[in-house]
């Protein structure tokens, strides 16, 4: 391990934070709140510890696998301690656990919430709360590589923060250099305006819309308002936040090669063609539901109503526009379906991820011919008109499996630590380990996680970091291995 390295890496990230607050500082200035005086002595405060840090560098030295990995996960868990300091110097929330609740959740894009009324937070609070999921979204290593030195912007960091589903699928945008990230982040922020700019023009205050910009485009669920979207009950709002919540569920590569005019890779990408049918198909099922059953006797208000909350907890945003708990029991059970399911790989969003179904679907298929109507079929899958090696197969099965017991041992751990329905336990696992958000039972659309208990807040806390981070990153530092001198990381088995 390479300890000068490590913190020049954890000083550039506390740079970039503190160079963020910038932005609410000048919100509060136009809004002329009490916020001011906070933020500003948390962004010098942050400053100040990231500088000394950010000089701390050997020369001509590229990060290995392991110094990544351990950059990623307490990279993550320092800049969202740090990332407290606004909320805890106004007393905005007092409580260190769960301001630090408040800020993994932004980060990781969950957008669960121990708010009780957004509404009476100050207006640069607001803001810095819905950056944390613009800064978040595309991961905060792809953010820090643009200011790092050549030799440390490496493909290890890229792997620390990356979808095992972009593994599988072998795909890249372009080369891990500063040109390539800053193409991805010009894209991320040109739909963040994009979708900004149609809210405003459809009658939403700026502030509103850059807020709920954030949280659409990065798949995340924070909003200003306390029922969400459903504050403005506005159809308009609600067809443009599907649409970019759609988008930023669609991996990120494939914009690039739209831009390129490579559309063969885009016709014949497989994730994206399940993703768009998975979506109609559960858009569909849960619109009729709710039109049957006379939930809403108008069925292009059960088309909006419905596909919003399916395309919102599929992407794993969050966004509300009725709180679905009081909708008919089939419904509810298709949208925490689709809770588990996630986008697509390399995409804003978290989840299992389709491509991970895909591979686990054509395995069992190709499995079944060779055993019980083929024995001389030769088992193969294909993806993206590539046959997939069989450790690539494992890697899918071992993070299902892995993703199915967290949520098992994490809904116990829930229960025993609070007086809690196993509803609502197993729903704030699914929610914060999956990125989602709201949840069913005591932590739905119209509660929050306040309630909880702060070992549970703790515990909720780094399963959404697990659920971000794509668990294999967040679970090696487990791994007593990894930690032994001499160990690369790339070692451990």
């Amino acid at each position: 391990m390479h300890p000068r390295c490590i913190a020049h890496v954890i000083g550039t990230l506390l740079i970039v934070i503190a160079g963020s607050l910038l932005f609410p500082l000048v919100v509060t200035l136009f809004y002329d709140e009490n916020d001011f005086q906070p933020i500003l002595i948390s962004m010098l405060v942050i400053l100040a510890l990231g500088l000394p840090l950010r000089f701390l560098i050997p020369k001509d030295y590229e990060l290995n696998i392991r110094d990544a990995v351990v950059i990623a996960v307490f990279g993550w868990i320092i800049i969202c301690a740090v990332s407290t300091f606004p909320f805890l110097f106004s007393g905005a929330i007092p409580s260190f656990t769960d301001a630090f609740f408040e800020m993994m959740s932004g980060y990781t894009t969950t957008g669960a919430t121990i708010l009780k009324d957004i509404e009476a937070l100050d207006h640069g609070l607001l803001i810095w709360r819905s950056e944390t999921h613009f800064l978040g979204g595309m991961g905060f290593l792809a953010l820090t590589m643009i200011f790092l030195p050549h030799g440390m912007s490496g493909v290890h960091l890229s792997r620390a923060e990356s979808s095992p589903g972009q593994m599988i699928t072998n795909e890249r945008v372009i080369p891990r250099n500063r040109d390539a990230l800053l193409w991805v982040w010009i894209a991320y922020t040109l739909l963040n305006l994009l979708n900004g700019m149609l809210l405003w023009l459809g009658g939403m205050s700026w502030f509103d819309s850059i807020c709920h910009a954030f949280s659409t485009v990065a798949t995340a669920g924070y909003s200003p308002k306390n029922a969400s979207m459903g504050h403005y009950g506005s159809a308009y709002f609600d067809w443009v936040t599907i649409v970019f919540m759609f988008l930023g569920g669609v991996t990120f590569m494939l914009y690039y090669h739209m831009q390129k005019g490579h559309w063969e890779i885009v016709g014949k990408n497989t994730e994206l063609r399940w993703y768009a049918g998975i979506v109609l198909f559960f858009c569909a099922l849960v619109t009729l539901i709710l039109w049957s059953r006379g939930t809403y006797p108008n069925f292009l208000d059960a088309l909006r109503h419905g596909a919003f909350q399916v395309v919102s907890l599929l992407t794993t945003t969050g966004l509300t526009t009725a709180d679905y708990e009081l909708w008919p029991q089939s419904a509810q059970m298709y949208l925490y379906t689709v809770c588990f399911i996630g986008a697509c790989a390399g995409s804003t969003t978290s989840g299992i991820k389709i491509v991970h179904y895909v591979i686990l679907l054509k395995h069992l298929k190709a499995t079944m011919l060779r055993f019980f109507i083929q024995p001389r079929f030769l088992s193969k899958v294909i993806l993206n008109g590539q046959k997939l090696d069989e450790k690539i197969i494992h890697i899918a099965f071992a993070y299902f499996i892995i993703n199915m017991f967290l949520v098992v041992v994490g809904g116990c751990l829930i229960v025993l630590l609070n007086e809690i329905d196993l509803r609502s336990a197993l729903s704030s696992v699914v929610s914060t380990l999956m990125n989602v958000g709201p949840g069913f039972g005591s932590v739905g659309p119209s509660e929050n996680y306040q309630h909880l208990s702060d070992a549970s807040k703790w515990l909720l806390s780094w399963l959404m970091l697990v659920g971000r981070l794509e668990m294999f990153t967040a679970l090696v530092v487990l791994y007593p291995a990894f930690w032994k001198n001499g160990s690369t990381g790339s070692s451990v088995k």
